[in-house]
């Protein structure tokens, strides 16, 4: 049996471990107060920022990163590290001031003289990539939360499958009114409750005021009730008694659910009234008057020795604990694999899968809806990669996100690689960045395009961070028929592809879209969006060497002659603009067709290239979407066939011929255009 020394070197709290944690530690109101201090000299000196939250909420923030938080200093991205998550990204000096105070290099006090300025890590918001130890970009209040629980339910997969030597560490969040206000954190509380993700807490900076005003003006539910009512163990503590904070986070440490530790905080200093902090700006008097309230004589941006001396022994006190981790990995089995996977490196043998599929693709040449030919590729994918994960906005059976033998993950195991999101496009999105943060694992997860739209924010944050994030978007244009105009995407492509570092994918048949797959796997820089439609799609290629969407959009069949037009299609329009061809040219008009999968990929390409591809004559374009963007592509007197407006409810084939999308519509613009 393990020693008790070896037992808590593994990471997990024993219950006299848990005992101890709670004990006051002395001085630790004025480690506190430093925190306060640094924040308002940071804000003084940026003139711009928000104080009230740091001042508010730096007792309970010093209790849990002084005796409960997992980390070194030394090493801010090691593996087994407890996360810090402050969802109320607009109290970024917290997470500054604790960082520069526990010792991390690159947080040193310039760091926070220059809050809020041009290459600063100490941005307005956290930013992830800034500082090694910013767990995640937040800003957009909700979504800390959203991607904490990605980064809990990341946890528990990986240590289903590595076990607790390797894996087996918190997610700790700071989350303001704001943030349990917005949608997300509804979908995210439900979610983390119903698969009883016990590792993850949330201290809630509970002090009833807003940006206008008081709480009490637009918001009345019992927030507490509402968490225990989605499976939450829940608390209520005064949040400037580090003494109650730690007995809570001990209570959390022993919880079997997800915790919610709401801390009534006065906003500003305890001792100066809520006058102090309520405001952007802090002027000389309030200043002064803070700092008073504090009893802080110190000069701007100085601490103490005897207070930085113990807070730099905090930054180090999960010392041991690491090395202790490292030895354990130096001769764990798995050591190969989960270092591969924790780096994101793919496994060398993935794409053999792939070729192997684009082989019989080539050969069979099925008729299907792209879909469909996404799900045979994840078939192929999902055994080749244990580190891809998937899920979907319960819509499994129309996505086709799942492949057999991935086995689902539910309340209390772990060991599957299917998530079931609910109806929770929101939670969905935000875990997904969560996951990827956390690193281990590569996520995808499914629904249709026109609810990309529940998802946008979280998307945004994911281009920001530049996570390995996959979207399987299906549906995607009047093409899904009868369920109508609420369904059927039309500005959803353009919106989508307005995105900086979004790599959207709409693949025309079965072999694009396992070459749009492989390009996803393979991009370890951004997210990716794989946009798949509902209707069945004919094969137009047999070729299956070269990934030639990899350069965004290629001549997919060239014209017969000197070429007069050149028709651009992504999708299922493709084989549209293939029709229109071969009636151009049995009228003696000799047109090539384009294929255009990825815009992004395309417009990386160098101009020689483009110019190669779209050619010097008149460009069509065409796609089931509006207009939008395609200028970029089609030049002066280009002609674009699509939507001007919303669909319909009717059969797919009646609908592209109701709306001209037809290949008798392309042939006549053609034609109209040469005379």
């Amino acid at each position: 049996m393990a020693s008790l020394a070896e037992r808590r070197a593994g990471g997990s709290r024993l219950p006299e471990q848990t005992e101890i944690l709670a004990r006051p530690v002395p001085g630790e109101r004025r480690m506190a107060d430093a925190v306060r201090a640094l924040a308002i000299d940071a804000v003084q000196a940026a003139q711009s920022g928000h104080p009230g939250m740091p001042l508010g909420m730096a007792d309970a923030a010093t209790a849990l990163w002084t005796r409960f938080l997992k980390f070194d200093a030394a090493d801010p991205r090691w593996p087994d590290r407890d996360r810090f998550v402050l969802s109320a990204g607009h109290g970024s000096l917290l997470l500054y001031a604790l960082l520069h105070l526990t010792g991390h290099d690159g947080m040193e006090i310039d760091a926070l003289q220059r809050f809020r300025r041009l290459h600063s890590p100490a941005a307005g918001h956290p930013e992830y990539g800034e500082h090694p130890a910013i767990e995640a970009t937040t800003g957009p209040l909700g979504q800390g939360i959203g991607a904490a629980v990605g980064m809990a339910l990341a946890e528990r997969m990986l240590a289903a499958r590595f076990g607790k030597s390797l894996v087996d560490h918190r997610t700790w969040v700071v989350a303001s009114d704001g943030d349990l206000m917005e949608g997300i954190s509804h979908e995210a509380a439900s979610l983390a409750g119903h698969l009883r993700l016990d590792k993850l807490a949330v201290l809630y900076d509970d002090n009833g005021i807003s940006v206008d005003g008081e709480i009490s003006r637009v918001c009345s539910e019992d927030v507490l009730r509402r968490f225990a009512a989605y499976g939450w163990a829940v608390k209520q503590v005064d949040g400037h008694d580090p003494t109650a904070v730690a007995a809570a986070l001990s209570s959390a440490l022993r919880s079997r659910k997800p915790s919610l530790i709401a801390c009534r905080t006065s906003l500003g200093c305890p001792a100066a009234g809520d006058s102090v902090g309520q405001g952007v700006r802090m002027g000389p008097a309030e200043v002064l008057r803070a700092k008073q309230a504090l009893g802080w004589p110190h000069p701007p941006f100085t601490v103490p020795e005897t207070l930085a001396e113990r807070w730099r022994q905090a930054g180090s006190r999960a010392a041991g604990t690491r090395r202790a981790w490292l030895r354990r990995i130096a001769r764990h089995p798995q050591r190969a694999e989960f270092e591969r996977v924790t780096a994101g490196r793919l496994p060398e043998s993935w794409h053999e899968a792939v070729a192997v599929l684009k082989s019989r693709i080539a050969e069979t040449r099925p008729r299907l809806a792209s879909r469909q030919s996404s799900h045979e590729t994840l078939t192929a994918l999902v055994p080749a990669m244990p580190e891809l994960v998937g899920g979907s906005a319960d819509l499994t059976s129309s996505t086709l996100t799942f492949v057999k033998g991935m086995g689902a993950v539910a309340p209390g195991s772990y060991g599957g690689r299917y998530v079931h999101y609910g109806i929770r496009e929101h939670a969905m999105a935000g875990a997904l960045n969560g996951m990827a943060l956390h690193g281990g694992l590569i996520p995808y997860a499914g629904t249709f395009v026109a609810f990309s739209d529940y998802m946008r924010p979280a998307l945004r944050l994911a281009a920001q961070m530049r996570l390995r994030v996959i979207y399987v978007l299906t549906h995607d244009s009047i093409g899904l028929g009868e369920d109508g105009s609420t369904h059927q995407p039309i500005e959803h492509l353009a919106g989508l592809r307005a995105i900086p570092g979004v790599h959207l994918f709409r693949p025309a048949d079965a072999l694009e879209t396992a070459e749009c797959w492989e390009l996803a796997i393979r991009r370890a820089d951004g997210p990716s969006l794989i946009v798949l439609s509902r209707q069945p799609l004919p094969a137009l290629r047999s070729d299956c060497g070269e990934n030639r969407c990899a350069r965004g959009g290629y001549v997919l069949a060239e014209a017969e002659g000197p070429r007069q037009a050149t028709l651009i299609a992504t999708g299922s329009e493709v084989a549209l603009a293939i029709a229109a061809r071969e009636r151009l040219a049995a009228e003696g008009i000799a047109a090539a067709v384009v294929s255009l999968p990825c815009w992004e990929l395309f417009a990386l390409q160098d101009e020689a290239y483009r110019m190669r591809v779209l050619g010097g004559v008149m460009r069509i374009g065409i796609e089931a979407a509006c207009d939008f963007g395609w200028e970029r592509w089609l030049g002066e007197g280009g002609c674009f066939i699509g939507m001007s407006g919303y669909g319909a409810s009717a059969p797919c084939e009646e609908l592209y011929r109701h709306f001209g999308l037809t290949a008798e519509a392309v042939a006549l613009a053609v034609r109209r255009r040469m005379h």
